[in-house]
């Protein structure tokens, strides 16, 4: 991971995007970080990015962890024949 001072940082965004794509870039200001240019996985897509940030969806996804851990889940094959599927 490379970190960069914002005061440090003269190079322009594409030429720190272009660079970005081997390793995360973080800018920081006085030594707190501020921002993270980081390389995105081929496969993710706009919706993808946006769900990873978004505290709402990312507390619902605890809760229904927390749930299945305790409650246990419906095994895929029960699933499919509800669904009438099998």
């Amino acid at each position: 991971m490379k970190v960069i001072d914002i005061n440090g940082a003269t190079a322009s965004l594409s030429e720190y995007a272009r660079n970005s794509d081997r390793e995360p870039l973080v800018v920081t200001d006085g030594g707190r970080p501020v921002l993270a240019l980081v390389p995105l996985d081929e496969n993710m897509d706009l919706e993808t990015l946006s769900l990873s940030f978004n505290e709402e969806f990312i507390r619902i996804i605890e809760r229904s962890r927390a749930r299945q851990e305790a409650e246990g889940g419906i095994p895929i094959e029960e699933v499919r024949r509800q669904l009438g599927l099998d």
